[in-house]
């Protein structure tokens, strides 16, 4: 099952919260301005001021014990990982057998003179014969064709590096990805817990005749509006589960716990990377930049196969011929080799087909390298640019919007705005705590991204709900490329949801 618990004391202040709420639901107009005043608390712990981690390495990875067990598991339980490292021992075996001689070659005859008598004895001209041959290869040529499978086999090892430096990326985006889900499922809960407490005060307004029935109507109308969010964020959260447990080879429902929330993961927001430091790792660490190198070298070696290939392989035989009778054995040796009459559609052929590849493979290299370096930059440009917003959040955006939504209760409590105000100044400041909340996660993926020397262009998102005035909830997407993200959360230990057969459950750590 897609499941998550969340331990009570996690959620200490925020039921604090809820029976405050429910001690003044039923007071008079100064229980209703407390009450009000409660409907406007920011979810804080949803968007501190983060510690950035330092380190000596060009990519600060976010880590936490149960991201490292995920990956661990994933890294010895992928079948394809499996599948390359078998393709390896293939292809070792692939060495020798290139470099190997041909088979030698044993013949047996008779030679006899007429068709109307046995004469082996009785002549000269008649006998048995008995010969072995053997080719050997011009020097250079075996050395030479262990060397082209060699690499062959190198190659495929970097394929293996890829596949694990993608496996180990995939879990981190999943899991940052089911990090900011669940944390995005805990913001609506509370967004749907004050929802309740609207409708009560718009209903407590309108009975005492100093509301409109359009702001009741409004209230429950965003009420059934949550409901629908929550349900595709937990069926999302249900499709990340599945991910992670597709990747660790584990039944596809299994419970995954995470006991963080995502600004904890990796003690906060990441920190820009030295371009320089990160353009040399991704060059001395990029596999498929290594493989390329492994092509010129390849291609070098055909070049220089395909120029002995001018020189024949050698043909030594030798033999005995007994002839029976009092006749003295006779013996034989032979060397032969091939002529080169066809070079001009075979060898020279081979070495331009050489020289070309050899040409082909450095100019891949080269872009390939470009290709990185640009990759590199478009992932500094959009962290810088992630973290600034991530500034613009902590210095100004969440406090200016939290001042909205005072200021939108404080006319509505004198009668100069409609209930339906205060509703989306309060949503205001929540679809703000999402955006915040989307923009880390994209941080963290760009990060990632970075780690795994990724060639995909960059894409972010710097928080869907950016510059939106409707409640949260409304156009949540992930913010983890190729992966959708869901997450869960409840008020208690005891609360539980389910969507599609999928249960969910939270454990949040203190």
């Amino acid at each position: 099952m897609c499941c998550v618990r969340r331990s009570s004391t996690a959620n200490t202040s925020e039921h604090r919260t809820l029976q405050g709420n429910r001690a003044v639901s039923t007071v008079g107009p100064k229980g209703l301005g407390r009450l009000l005043t409660l409907l406007l608390i920011p979810v804080s712990v949803c968007a501190p001021i983060p510690v950035r981690a330092q380190t000596s390495s060009p990519y600060a990875l976010p880590s936490d014990p149960t991201l490292d067990r995920l990956i661990s598991e994933s890294l010895s339980a992928r079948p394809e990982i499996v599948g390359a490292v078998a393709t390896i021992r293939a292809q070792r075996t692939r060495v020798p057998q290139a470099g190997a001689w041909p088979d030698p070659m044993v013949q047996f005859g008779v030679q006899n003179n007429g068709f109307t008598s046995w004469e082996v004895g009785r002549m000269e001209t008649s006998y048995y014969s008995v010969m072995v041959s053997q080719t050997f290869p011009w020097p250079g040529k075996s050395g030479l064709q262990s060397d082209i499978a060699e690499l062959g086999v190198g190659q495929s090892k970097l394929g293996v590096t890829r596949l694990r430096l993608s496996t180990e990326a995939d879990v981190r985006r999943l899991y940052v990805g089911l990090l900011l889900v669940r944390d995005r499922i805990a913001l609506l809960d509370r967004v749907t817990s004050l929802g309740e407490k609207s409708t009560e005060v718009a209903r407590f307004v309108y009975e005492a005749g100093g509301g409109s029935q359009s702001d009741l109507l409004r209230s429950r109308l965003e009420l059934h509006r949550l409901k629908q969010w929550r349900l595709a964020l937990t069926a999302e959260e249900c499709t990340l589960v599945q991910g992670l447990n597709r990747l660790r080879g584990r039944p596809l429902d299994e419970l995954i716990e995470t006991k963080i929330h995502l600004v904890d993961l990796g003690m906060g927001m990441p920190g820009l990377f030295e371009e320089k430091q990160a353009i040399d790792d991704a060059l001395a660490r990029s596999p498929e930049l290594a493989a390329l190198r492994i092509s010129i070298s390849a291609a070098g070696k055909s070049v220089d196969l395909a120029n002995r290939n001018y020189f024949p392989d050698l043909v030594v035989s030798a033999g005995i011929m007994p002839r029976g009778g009092d006749f003295a054995p006779m013996w034989l040796l032979s060397v032969g080799g091939t002529i080169p009459v066809f070079a001009g559609s075979k060898q020279n052929r081979a070495v331009e087909e050489g020289e070309a590849r050899a040409t082909a493979a450095r100019a891949n290299v080269d872009g390939m390298e470009q290709l990185l370096r640009l990759r590199v930059r478009e992932r500094l440009t959009s962290l810088a640019a992630l973290l600034d917003t991530l500034g613009v959040y902590n210095d100004g955006l969440l406090v200016e919007s939290r001042a909205t939504a005072e200021s939108a209760l404080t006319q509505y409590q004198v009668g100069k705005v409609s209930f339906a105000s205060v509703l989306d100044a309060n949503a205001g400041v929540l679809a703000d705590e999402d955006g915040y909340l989307q923009t880390l996660a994209a941080a963290n993926q760009l990060v990632i991204a970075g780690y795994e020397l990724n060639l995909n262009p960059v894409a972010t998102s710097a928080g869907s709900a950016m510059g939106s005035t409707a409640m949260p909830g409304q156009g949540f997407t992930s913010a983890a490329p190729n992966y959708s993200t869901a997450s869960g959360g409840s008020a208690s230990d005891a609360d539980r949801s389910t969507s599609g057969g999928c249960e969910r459950r939270t454990n949040y750590a203190n």
